[in-house]
């Protein structure tokens, strides 16, 4: 029968130390529980054979044993009649806390030929035995969701219901939020196994691109035409921002393309109240068209004089 390399099962070293070896574990046990990839046989198998590591690793005898002999286990009888009662008394008096277990695997049929032949079996099983996998808890598996808002939307603290495996779950969402922003909702994803916690719903913002403005962190960028007589003279300009509108005065001699700032007229700060960015206006003149011989000959005079 082959060789088993339980460090690479656990994707760890041979120098890894108890607690590497008991957080690869969790992790990886979690991630192929059965409880959590029902009717994966795959999943089945890889958690057969992570615990199965575990079970020698994690046992600092067990695993001197296996250091020592590795590859070499078939010379290893004597030592292992020498070692079997101590590690008897070792495992009634042993309890491991990991919990990743919420199905019954039997006995130690479950365990390899191989660990059968090293360690006679001595490991127990992995379903209601003595050690306590069957009654673990842990988290439930975390959901992901997405909700699309538009620019004015994400400016306003506003609440929001929306259903999320049949559930409904209603939010206020902060004025500010930005286009990929993730929050999270604790308890509001899976169930967990065995009475454990439920898992997280993290929610990501899409916000598209709006048709007037320009998002640039809490800041806007926005576009205004003005008449060819309004940028030569100056005047006024009425001007849409993201709370009304406001009248802005226009200096002579106005080129396209200038830009002015409004303070404080921009997007709202994420979570500080009554902070804001700024708007940030650029100017584009129109041209006139349709001129009358009249206005082309006042046009010509200017050009001469």
């Amino acid at each position: 029968m082959a060789y088993i390399d339980y460090y690479k099962i656990l994707g760890v070293d041979k120098s890894a130390t108890q607690d590497d070896i008991k957080k690869a574990y969790r992790k990886l046990a979690r991630k192929h529980h059965p409880d959590l990839n029902p009717g994966d046989k795959e999943a089945e198998k890889k958690f057969k054979e992570l615990n199965e590591a575990n079970e020698v690793l994690s046992n600092p005898e067990n695993r001197s044993k296996y250091d020592k002999y590795g590859e070499n286990w078939k010379h290893g009888e004597e030592y292992e009649k020498a070692q079997q009662q101590q590690q008897r008394q070792y495992q009634q008096q042993s309890s491991y806390n990991g919990g990743y277990s919420g199905a019954d695997f039997g006995g130690g049929e479950d365990f390899s030929d191989f660990f059968q032949d090293m360690f006679g079996g001595a490991g127990g099983g992995f379903g209601k035995s003595s050690r306590g996998r069957a009654s673990g808890k842990f988290k439930g598996q975390d959901i992901t969701a997405e909700l699309n808002l538009n620019l004015r939307d994400a400016a306003t603290t506003h609440p929001q219901t929306f259903e999320i495996n049949g559930k409904k779950v209603r939010i206020t969402i902060p004025a500010g939020v930005y286009d990929g922003q993730q929050i999270k909702l604790k308890g509001h994803g899976n169930p967990g196994v065995n009475g454990g916690p439920n898992g997280d719903l993290y929610i990501t913002f899409n916000i598209p691109a709006d048709p007037d403005f320009e998002r640039i962190g809490d800041d806007l960028k926005t576009k205004v035409t003005i008449d060819l007589y309004t940028a030569v003279l100056g005047g006024e300009v009425t001007v849409h921002t993201l709370n009304g509108s406001v009248n802005l005065k226009v200096k002579p001699e106005t080129q396209t393309g200038m830009t002015v700032r409004l303070k404080g007229k921009g997007f709202p700060v994420y979570k500080k109240e009554g902070e804001h960015g700024d708007l940030f206006v650029t100017y584009e003149v129109k041209l006139p068209t349709n001129l009358t011989e009249k206005q082309k000959e006042l046009f010509e005079q200017l050009k001469n004089s």
